[in-house]
């Protein structure tokens, strides 16, 4: 039972590993800054260039391997980064699945996939690990473009089993011909709790058939475990598997438990008891993730509930780990910690530790704008109760800190990895009365596609959607954000806002989070997308926003919220550039919320700069007027929901062409609806039928592509989209 002070244990703890491993795998005695040699031989790790290799060590050579793969992970987490701390506790099981399996025959399929550090290295793939100058070659994630040992790319999560069943079912019909063996789903760091994990459980029973699903218990998700079903499960761990109710028995599974899941021996034996089964079997393993984190330092230094030192009496420096009560909600082992400062076993730092490069770093656009989200709801919460922050399973990520969560009490519910859930359950808030707001990443939030269009619009449910990581980014193929406006922005009865300045964020926020019932307040849901890097780098440098320097255009007759010049005008009045309006009032009516904003009017051309487009819009603008002598009208349309036909209805005196910039998906996307618009509303007179240039993303995934790179390769950039001005001129 986990002790008072959240990092000691009392002497009730135990953690079965073999003494093989214990004796061989002293993690503290190698400092994680030195990386086994990638050229010499003396090295077990540089010598595997394929699971045959694994295989073809003698059996005691695998604690051995199991230490330099660990060794090897912490130095490339301080030099490169990543998901260190799951695969840490993976070492043994990975090393255990290649020692038992014949990859790629025996099809493995990861879940999560950030699980995959370890079986790349034994796949061929460990100079990617070894040598900093080969660091880029892989993914964060399995991906059968690098080794066809990878089944599927795969970047997020619960969806192995299912994956896993489906290959299963092919080698049944196809008999000997199919080339498949055993098929290995490896779930687990938290996965297990989204909702097609399930469903993949409940086909596997009933297909039959040889099917073995790796349960990696790491008593984690990406922060604390949130759930009714990981209860049964510390009861599990602490019976030695024997506890009832068991969640897989009652899916009719057969059901195996190994408690030393960091012992590379004890999990050889039990991956070979299960080859070859021929039914549908459960193996739970009891990991510890970050195993081999910390070294001989204290936490005194530390945000705990109270310091205790980390003794290192044990040969692995792997301590056990558990919290047999289990008491809800659960808090991460009380740990408040930054991405470089992880530590073993129920530490939301050890799910993702950026490099020592990073240390010192200013807040990324996600923990920026996510903090400020945070500071302004949480005043509200003692007068209004039913103002709920819901996060599935990533609030760090997205500056939604230990501290607010510890604050906020009930008014934050983490609801695991489970994005269809959280947006249902946030409209059945909605529902009675209450105001939820749900906040994740772009690209998690695509596996909510249908709540979004049933529970959330359908339904007219005020829900508030906080968007983070939309836009183009550096990220790997599965995680792009460069499709959320082309999917928020379509669907009826959604409201989508795209605020370009914090100012505007937090107006947008209050107006989206209305009480019920006040004046003006939305009528149905509202996603805001959460400024970038574009913006963020704008505001902490004006000389980014040449035409307006950060000080945005207000209406005049606003009494608080920034809005656009009046579409009653039935024209462009001349927007006056003044310093930052207050916001304290709330909210202004709708139809300012959506009115489009000028922010200089000019001639010729108008450039339209949807959210972290516009700093390039202005941009554009500073150089038509530096080298061509050009004023153009420069337009923030603050959403993208609709179309603001007054100002467009504008532009069609004096302007030859309009200019949309965004920074997602064109095909589909926002700036096509100007294009179309234009296309569809054609006036006899040719001279007031503006030409329309739209800029954006290809329809297509991209793999790490620095953000500039993707600017280039789309034509967002200053120089690119002058061109193509003056070229039409």
């Amino acid at each position: 039972m986990r002790s008072a002070s959240g990092n000691g244990f009392d002497s009730s703890d135990s953690f079965a590993v073999s003494g093989a491993a214990e004796r061989t795998a002293r993690l503290h005695d190698i400092p994680p800054s030195i990386t086994p040699s990638h050229g010499d031989d003396s090295h077990l790790l540089s010598r595997i260039a394929s699971p045959a290799d694994v295989k073809a060590l003698a059996p005691n050579e695998l604690a051995e391997l199991c230490r330099e793969i660990r060794t090897t992970l912490l130095a490339y987490g301080h030099q490169h980064g990543g998901h260190i701390g799951s695969n840490l506790g993976m070492v043994e099981a990975t090393v255990a699945l290649h020692r038992v399996f014949d990859s790629p025959r025996d099809r493995i399929v990861f879940d999560v996939s950030h699980q995959s550090y370890v079986h790349k290295m034994l796949t061929g793939r460990a100079a990617a690990y070894l040598d900093p100058d080969r660091f880029s070659e892989v993914t964060g994630f399995t991906n059968p473009d690098e080794s066809k040992h990878d089944q599927f790319v795969l970047g997020h999560t619960g969806t192995s089993i299912s994956l896993a069943c489906g290959l299963a079912k092919t080698r049944d019909m196809e008999g000997p011909n199919s080339g498949i063996g055993n098929v290995i789903a490896v779930i687990g760091d938290g996965s297990l709790s989204s909702g097609v994990a399930f469903e993949g459980l409940n086909n596997a029973a009933e297909q039959g058939g040889n099917l073995i699903i790796v349960f990696n218990d790491n008593e984690m998700s990406i922060a604390g475990d949130f759930g009714g079903m990981y209860g049964p499960l510390a009861r599990l761990r602490a019976s030695g598997g024997t506890a009832q109710p068991n969640l897989f028995n009652a899916f009719g599974l057969d059901y195996r438990y190994v408690e030393a899941g960091n012992d590379v021996s004890a999990l050889v034996a039990a991956f070979e008891e299960v080859r070859d089964i021929d039914h549908p079997v459960v193996v739970h393993i009891h990991t510890l993730k970050g195993a081999g984190y910390d070294g001989e330092e204290t936490h005194a230094d530390r945000q705990t509930a109270s310091a205790s030192p980390v003794s290192f009496d044990s040969p692995t420096g792997v301590h056990p780990t558990d919290n047999v009560n289990h008491s809800e909600p659960w808090h991460s082992d009380h740990c408040n910690l930054s991405d470089h400062e992880p530590h073993e076993g129920q530490c939301e730092a050890s799910h993702w530790q950026n490099p020592d490069a990073a240390i010192g770093k200013p807040d990324d656009p996600r923990k920026h704008y996510g903090k400020m989200a945070m500071a302004a709801l949480e005043p509200r919460f003692a007068a209004e109760p039913g103002l709920v922050v819901i996060s599935p399973a990533t609030p760090g990520s997205n500056g939604i800190t230990h501290e607010f969560r510890e604050r906020a009490g009930a008014h934050y519910v983490d609801t695991g990895i489970t994005e269809s859930h959280a947006v249902a359950y946030a409209a059945g808030i909605a529902r009675a009365g209450g105001t939820p707001v749900v906040a994740t990443t772009a690209s998690f939030f695509q596996r909510a596609y249908d709540q979004f269009f049933q529970e959330m619009s359908l339904n007219r449910s005020r829900v508030t959607v906080l968007d983070f990581l939309g836009g183009l980014s550096g990220s790997d193929n599965t995680h792009s954000g460069a499709y959320d406006v082309t999917m928020f922005s379509n669907i009826p009865g959604a409201t989508m806002l795209v605020p370009t300045s914090a100012r505007d964020y937090l107006a947008d926020l209050a107006w989206a989070t209305a009480p019920a019932g006040s004046a003006d307040a939305p009528a149905g849901p509202v996603v805001i997308r959460v400024p970038g890097e574009a913006i963020l780098t704008a505001e902490r440098d004006a000389t980014l926003l040449p035409v307006t320097g950060g000080q945005i255009a207000d209406r005049p007759q606003s009494t608080s919220l920034p809005v656009s010049v009046s579409s009653a005008s039935g024209g462009i009045s001349a927007a006056t550039v003044r310093g930052t309006v207050s916001v304290t009032a709330q909210h202004a009516g709708a139809r300012h919320m959506l009115d489009w904003r000028v922010n200089q009017t000019g001639s010729q051309v108008a450039i339209i700069g949807l959210g972290n487009a516009y700093p390039l819009a202005e941009q554009t603008a500073a150089a038509l007027s530096d080298d061509y002598g050009i004023t153009a009208t420069v337009i923030d349309p603050r959403q993208c929901t609709s179309l603001d036909s007054d100002v467009l209805e504008s532009l069609r005196d004096g302007h030859q062409q309009v200019i949309t910039l965004e920074d997602g998906q064109l095909e589909g996307g926002w700036g096509e609806k100007v294009t179309a618009y234009y296309a569809n509303h054609h006036v006899s007179d040719g001279s007031r039928n503006p030409h329309v240039l739209n800029f954006g993303a290809a329809k297509e995934f991209t793999d790490r592509v620095p953000l500039g790179e993707l600017n280039e390769r789309y034509g967002l950039t200053v120089e690119q989209v002058t061109e193509a001005i003056t070229r039409c001129f």
